[in-house]
């Protein structure tokens, strides 16, 4: 699809500008020229905008493609972006942190490490065949995230119970994956119908 294309290159054009935005050290003037073309551009982008309850109009939402995810759509320009298969129902995510990412200095953010343990859990429990919303994220800490560095993730399923599923995850270096830097347990629960419809009916129905 051409307009998932164009996408996925604005956002990789968006990813390198976030990318040099956090490590340039141009003087000051050459900031605010830098900053007055980008505002021009940001003008052109929203003459054509969508609301909250609308979908883009690149995504599927059935078929499980969300071109704007903030881990991984090539879309966002927030996402790494994460890419993630499942393998004998493990899913494995891969991604490098760029130094937008950082927060002490060297290593990623803690909060970024719990987004994509949500993400990567999250995807497991799809791919198990029973999708929920996150209730619950239990993050354990051991070691900071390295950035600029081959990560990778793990996650998979341990328990279902009814609606509600309980998914274990980690992640680690791609150089030293049986070390695990942060790990976490994960709630998920199932929607009843008339919560989808509460939560999501007016996106839902754009869709239809």
């Amino acid at each position: 699809m051409k307009r998932r294309e164009a996408i996925t290159e604005l956002g990789d054009a968006l990813r390198t500008l976030a990318e040099h935005a956090t490590t340039t050290e141009m003087p000051a003037g050459d900031l605010l020229r830098a900053a007055a073309e980008l505002r021009e551009i940001a003008a052109r982008l929203g003459e054509r905008s969508r609301g909250r309850s609308t979908l883009p109009s690149a995504d599927d939402l059935l078929g499980g493609v969300r071109m704007y995810n903030p881990v991984t759509g090539g879309g966002s320009a927030l996402a790494p972006p994460l890419r993630i298969e499942v393998v004998a129902g493990v899913a494995i995510g891969r991604c490098t942190l760029g130094l937008a990412f950082e927060g002490p200095p060297r290593f990623a953010h803690g909060g970024v490490s719990a987004m994509l343990l949500d993400q990567i859990l999250g995807h497991a429990v799809v791919a198990s065949g029973n999708p929920g919303m996150t209730v619950r994220l239990d993050t354990v800490y051991r070691a900071p995230v390295p950035l600029l560095t081959p990560l990778r993730l793990t996650a998979e399923v341990r328990h279902v119970d009814g609606r509600r599923v309980t998914a274990t995850g980690t992640i680690a270096t791609e150089a030293e994956p049986g070390t695990t830097l942060v790990s976490a347990s994960g709630t998920f629960v199932g929607l009843r119908a008339d919560q989808t419809r509460r939560l999501f009916g007016p996106v839902l129905q754009t869709e239809a």
